[in-house]
């Protein structure tokens, strides 16, 4: 995983490795009576570290996207959302399609969803490459880009660490599915993990750490009408 998207990927105080995705990895490992080794990778290197075997799974808020699924293999989903808009406070960006201009630019972060989204969704407008969530961040904020295309709960998030400058549009513009990522030989793996999140879906596990990490978020998404990652179903 990138440790560089909290509160799922990240790092605690004292530099050890911390979030959503690292006690649901630790879950695993147990449930696997397995050691578990987490390495920190940038988020572009997570599936050529898979495919070299220097990593035996991918655990990093991936979406599962056809591209993809040329070169891994995915596990059951555990989780859905959908891309948003952070935008700068602009009273001329009410929507998505206020975007998609020559005048307008969209920043994503390399190797995201988003970033292999962004041309389907506006090909007109100028499209920024960043390598870092918080770089997009400070375009957007600092009105050097018109909006950034990433997750709904990042957007969400961000838009509260700037308010005076930003605003989300969190209604989702493509809906997408987290799973874990394996190499695609990997089949015996692949039922362990199939059956281990059925498990942890069926303990509520992902209740209680969406409880733990994201509680300010879920009261978002229910306030806009928005179902939440780990509850798609009405």
């Amino acid at each position: 995983m990138e440790l560089a998207y909290p509160p799922f990927e990240m790092t605690d105080a004292t530099g050890k490795p911390s979030g959503l995705s690292v006690e649901l990895a630790q879950e695993l490992a147990q449930s696997l009576h397995r050691p578990l080794q987490i390495e920190n990778l940038a988020f572009d290197g997570l599936i050529p570290a898979l495919l070299t075997k220097k990593i035996d799974l991918i655990l990093s808020s991936l979406t599962v996207t056809p591209e993809r699924s040329k070169t891994i293999q995915f596990s059951e989903p555990y989780a859905q959302i959908g891309l948003a808009l952070l935008t700068r406070q602009d009273p001329s960006i009410q929507e998505a399609r206020d975007l998609n201009s020559p005048d307008r630019t969209l920043v994503t972060k390399r190797g995201t969803s988003g970033h292999l989204f962004v041309e389907k969704l506006f090909p007109k407008a100028k499209h920024l490459v960043v390598e870092k969530d918080a770089a997009a961040y400070l375009e957007v904020s600092q009105g050097k880009a018109d909006a950034f295309l990433y997750d709904q709960l990042s957007v969400a998030r961000a838009q509260q660490r700037y308010p005076q400058t930003t605003k989300a549009l969190l209604t989702p513009l493509r809906e997408e599915k987290w799973a874990f990522g394996l190499r695609q030989s990997d089949h015996e793996l692949l039922q362990q993990v199939n059956i281990f999140l059925l498990s942890f879906q069926k303990q509520k596990g992902f209740e209680k750490l969406a409880k733990k990490y994201l509680s300010q978020e879920e009261l978002l998404f229910r306030q806009a009408g928005i179902p939440f990652i780990f509850n798609p179903s009405p």
